[in-house]
């Protein structure tokens, strides 16, 4: 499906973007804090809705 070069490189943007968005919530949580009260049910939201779409491709693939 995809070459090798194609997943490291997916593999890599993956990790920068993670890293990126974390240090930039991280400074941004200092500055207002009163913004990001319960931030932490949206994270948890996006992961469960992830891992179903995951679970839904490999039960329906044959």
């Amino acid at each position: 499906m995809f070459s090798f070069g194609q997943l490291i490189f997916g593999l890599c943007f993956f990790i920068a973007f993670v890293l990126i968005i974390y240090l930039s919530y991280k400074t941004d949580k200092k500055n207002q804090p009163n913004y990001f009260k319960g931030s932490y049910k949206v994270l948890v939201g996006f992961m469960i809705a992830f891992s179903l779409l995951l679970l839904i491709k490999y039960l329906t693939q044959k």
